[in-house]
């Protein structure tokens, strides 16, 4: 009887916990995730530029930028953001600080993949770019990048279902993602085991989505490429 009722109790807990759940991953997970995501591209082949320019000062900077960001710990650099900074008059709000805080690791690590992928491109075809009189600029945008593009889709797709997990640290800073929704509504409930496996679900199902679209868009950009 007792196991009845408990069993009852969780499923009650769990059903009534989804749909707040998932509005805070909608709400707050995803967002969080797209912002990072595209700030962080953007950042990236900023970087990636950087480490392929023959500008020695502009390439020790972007190296040193890589170095920093991919040697330590996300968590920390969350910390140093919301926490720490407001000892030298710096005060972030939760979401802009998990923000940058997720722009500038991703941008370093993105930056290693876009770097990877336009040199990855035989160099036969910067020659190719050159022999019809374009300057280095045209070669990169008209030939090189379309090329690169194809060759980073895959890591970059998993980089952004890894940041849609990742983004469960900034529940440590109080913004009130997926992860954390989960922890308040534990904290009320004491069932955290049964919660807990709910968020990770819940996860596992936008992580699932995310990576049937980036393989839809990986077919779609292949068959654009093929024509």
């Amino acid at each position: 009887m007792f196991a009845d009722e408990r069993t009852q109790r969780i499923i009650g807990i769990l059903s009534d916990s989804f749909f707040p759940i998932l509005k805070a991953g909608l709400y707050f997970t995803i967002p969080l995730t797209l912002i990072t995501f595209v700030l962080g591209l953007i950042l990236a082949f900023l970087i990636a530029i950087a480490r392929l320019s023959n500008v020695k000062p502009l390439e020790a900077a972007a190296r040193f930028f890589v170095w920093i960001f991919r040697g330590t710990p996300l968590l920390v650099q969350i910390f140093i953001l919301f926490y720490g900074f407001p000892s030298i008059g710096i005060t972030l709000n939760p979401f802009p600080a998990a923000v940058i805080a997720f722009t500038l690791n991703k941008g370093a690590y993105s930056s290693e993949i876009i770097r990877a992928a336009i040199l990855s491109i035989p160099k036969g075809q910067w020659e190719a770019a050159y022999s019809i009189s374009m300057t280095k600029s045209q070669a990169m945008r008209r030939v090189i990048l379309p090329q690169a593009v194809r060759v980073s889709l895959p890591p970059l797709g998993n980089s952004f279902i890894s940041l849609v997990k990742d983004t469960s640290l900034a529940a440590t800073i109080t913004v009130t993602e997926l992860f954390q929704k989960g922890q308040q509504i534990a904290a009320v409930t004491y069932e955290p085991l049964w919660l807990y496996i709910e968020v990770a679900f819940i996860y596992l199902i936008f992580s699932t989505v995310l990576s049937f679209l980036q393989s839809k868009l990986e077919q779609r950009y292949d068959r654009m490429v093929a024509k």
